[in-house]
């Protein structure tokens, strides 16, 4: 199946090139921090961290933003509310909530990748009130119900 381009209207208040896709196969654009000095984050601290980039996404779409393994690996530090959605009727900047799960401080440093975002159509619910569902085999089995192994 060929890729299909959406059109998002973006401002880009950042001192930063637009993200771009890094090779052709990638689902999601790397955005950086848009810092006037470098954010220190302690074990557990977090920090709303700003991109200067302000969208207009399509009605039936949104962009998730998700946290980058590079980050979450090389220095425990990963995005809470994740995937974080916005939504197609937000203006407001992108911003990009980072937690260190890390045991040592680490420093966010102006134009450094911190998320990837990531366009995807929504549908909407339409709920049609029932008496009963269907049967299914789980059936309301949750939270570990097949076991461990």
């Amino acid at each position: 199946m060929a890729s299909s381009k959406v059109v998002v209207k973006v401002i880009n208040r950042s001192k930063h090139p637009l993200p771009e896709y890094k090779t052709a196969g990638s689902a999601g654009v790397d955005v950086c921090a848009n810092l006037d000095k470098p954010v220190r984050l302690k074990p557990l601290e977090r920090a709303l961290i700003p991109t200067g980039l302000y969208v207009e996404i399509p009605d039936g779409y949104e962009i998730q933003v998700r946290p980058r393994s590079g980050m979450a690996l090389k220095k425990g530090i990963t995005l809470l509310n994740s995937p974080g959605t916005i939504d197609s009727d937000y203006r407001g900047e992108i911003k990009v909530i980072v937690i260190n799960l890390s045991q040592e401080e680490q420093v966010i440093e102006d134009g450094e990748r911190i998320a990837q975002l990531v366009l995807s159509p929504v549908a909407k619910i339409e709920w049609k009130p029932v008496d009963k569902l269907s049967e299914s085999e789980r059936g309301s089995g949750g939270f570990g119900h097949t076991g461990f192994k």
